[in-house]
């Protein structure tokens, strides 16, 4: 039997799209998207209040630019590795707080960095008049840089949700559940009868990529004010 007719057999098993069973699609996919979302808001309280705050006081332009190199740089599955293994000597639950732990990690770099380049980059003539009409520092933060840089740090929440997605299917080797990565994993465990089950597994994941592409690229659409979107529609026309 070739690989696609495995795969398509597959896909087509009595309990592949059931919501309760474990083996099923649409349960492993929440599970996926509840991993993944949980790690990308962790990340995000954990990096954007500093990072606007920093931002605000142009502090740690270092610490920002080096945010980048070091999210590049940390191979992701080696910090799953490391985390799995220092669970595994405390007498931790290695199901759970390795991989929470390297996806918080890895998730933190582009959300820090877009955070601060969305408030530096910002027209300080706006900032300035806003503070002049009597705005405290903090209003300034959450009411005009925030909202204003918005679309930037949902690039960077896209970019650390979509490393997120593909890194919780590698976690399936230390996470029992292991969302939709747990088929791949399984497949190949089995051995030349599993080659449908990986396919089948890589295919679900890649969907899911691609789906979640679509979701934010709505959110940051919807989450841009309506003055900012008009002025980038006219920047855009004006370079045409």
């Amino acid at each position: 039997m070739s690989v696609l007719n495995q795969a398509i057999d597959w896909f087509g098993e009595p309990n592949r799209w059931s919501w309760t069973d474990p083996n099923g699609i649409p349960f492993r996919t929440v599970q996926h998207l509840e991993f993944s979302l949980l790690s990308l808001a962790v990340a995000a309280l954990l990096t954007v209040p500093l990072a606007l705050l920093l931002a605000h006081y142009r502090k740690a332009e270092f610490l920002a630019t080096s945010a980048v190199n070091i999210g590049r740089a940390i191979p992701s599955f080696g910090l799953i590795i490391l985390f799995w293994f220092l669970a595994s000597h405390w007498g931790a639950n290695t199901d759970f707080w390795p991989l929470l732990l390297a996806l918080v990690a890895l998730g933190m770099p582009p959300l820090f960095t877009n955070t601060y380049a969305g408030v530096v980059s910002l027209d300080q003539d706006v900032v300035d008049a806003a503070r002049g009409t009597g705005y405290t520092e903090w209003q300034l933060m959450t009411r005009i840089e925030l909202p204003l840089a918005l679309p930037v740090i949902l690039a960077g929440a896209r970019v650390a949700f979509l490393q997120l997605v593909a890194t919780v299917a590698i976690g399936a080797i230390v996470n029992d559940g292991g969302g939709l990565g747990r088929y791949i994993v399984d497949g190949f465990a089995l051995g030349a009868s599993g080659n449908g089950e990986i396919i089948g597994g890589a295919i679900a994941v890649i969907v899911l990529a691609l789906l979640c592409e679509g979701a934010f690229s709505l959110i940051t659409r919807l989450a841009t004010p309506k003055g900012l979107a008009l002025q980038q529609g006219s920047r855009a026309n004006a370079e045409v």
